[in-house]
């Protein structure tokens, strides 16, 4: 979807200035960061103004002790990883995308293994300001958690141009339980070995490569600790793992990346943990081959790898099969994250049904013209 015009404002203000140009304007808008995920999601049904954040960066306010810092949207995250590490702390979202900014993150809702004890971005986010339609900058919506709301929302609620997130200390030590693994089944059978017990991993994770002549399978746990206490840990873990589980000091080439590359149809899955195995199935049977799945199964999400060729009726019955499994084993959703424009024509990318009562009055209360990214959020009627 090409855009009319790319505006990149150098402060909070400047964004408010843009967005209420384009408001006496009647202008859409779409914000992006990095770009990374610019292809995620629905795309716009029109961008008259791209609003690129980059220069809005920097770690604007950081209190240690409090354990809390505010950061400016276009912030690297890499960038905010080295200037934490110097206070010996850490933002706790080990993203997938290279390059991605704290504000793309959040507005994508984009979380990596350490969610698995840390949590979403809307679990980290004590506040954020954002341009609404109209020009004004907020913090605060009345009767509206506005920080949590802007998670996910990829920016069809507003311009996010900072945010305020909570903090984690920086462990001492980690360390890696690596096990080959055979089966969907035998994934599910030893996560659920692992969160069941007393260890308490940092992240689990699962690697099924799929196809012929693919790398073996795995599953990894982390343990964060002291030195002696992330061991110990890891040690019992591959002890209760078995099957050949080592201990590394390293993690695994494929830990913390995606599954699919820059070319790849992209699927997000996710579920009852318990259940993601017989989605991972029907995605199989459906495909009528393995396909390469990784993500954190100890909560029951995970990310998918198509070629882009796959034939458009093929992608909507792997489609239909992972909802339709998901739906009767206790909820969950199939998302279409990307695809090239001529499937994404012909397939549900959000999966049949429409936004909640909930989300759609909140959409209307903060954008009424629809002018933040028309198009991203699944059809509202």
């Amino acid at each position: 979807m090409p855009a009319g015009w790319v505006v990149s404002p150098g402060d909070a203000d400047e964004v408010s200035e843009v967005l209420r140009f384009a408001a006496a304007e009647g202008l859409s808008v779409v914000p992006t960061g990095a770009g990374t995920k610019l292809d995620w999601g629905a795309p716009p049904t029109h961008v008259d103004v791209l609003i690129d954040l980059a220069r809005l960066t920097g770690v604007l306010e950081h209190s240690p002790g409090e354990l809390t810092a505010t950061i400016a949207a276009g912030t690297p995250m890499r960038a905010i990883r080295a200037r934490l590490l110097r206070e010996g702390q850490r933002l706790p979202l080990d993203v997938g995308s290279p390059g991605a900014t704290l504000g793309g993150v959040l507005a994508t809702g984009e979380a990596g293994p350490l969610r698995h004890r840390f949590g979403a971005p809307r679990d980290l986010v004590v506040g954020v300001r954002m341009a609404l339609d109209e020009g004004s900058l907020e913090r605060q919506v009345d009767g509206r958690d506005l920080a949590r709301d802007a998670c996910g929302s990829y920016g069809t609620l507003g311009v996010i141009t900072e945010a305020t997130v909570r903090l984690e200390p920086m462990p001492a030590a980690r360390a890696w339980v690596v096990r080959p693994v055979a089966t969907p089944r035998e994934v599910q059978r030893l996560t659920e070995a692992v969160v069941g017990s007393s260890l308490e991993p940092a992240a689990i994770e699962a690697d099924l490569p799929g196809g012929s002549g693919a790398r073996p399978a795995e599953l990894s746990a982390l343990f964060e600790g002291s030195r002696e206490a992330a061991l110990a840990r890891a040690e019992a873990a591959a002890k209760l793992l078995g099957g050949g589980a080592t201990v590394e000091q390293l993690p695994p080439a494929w830990w913390g990346r995606y599954p699919f590359g820059a070319d790849d149809v992209a699927l997000k899955i996710w579920g009852r943990p318990s259940e993601l195995f017989a989605v991972v199935y029907a995605l199989r049977d459906a495909a009528g081959t393995p396909v390469p799945v990784r993500g954190s199964v100890g909560l029951g999400v995970a990310e998918v790898a198509l070629p882009d060729s796959i034939a458009p009726e093929r992608l909507d019955g792997m489609l239909t099969a992972a909802r339709t499994v998901l739906l009767a084993r206790g909820g969950g959703g199939c998302t279409l994250l990307r695809a090239p424009v001529e499937l994404r024509d012909l397939v549900e990318t959000y999966g049949p049904g429409h936004l909640t009562d909930a989300a759609v009055r909140l959409k209307r209360a903060l954008d009424p013209e629809d002018r933040l990214a028309p198009g991203r959020l699944p059809d509202p009627a």
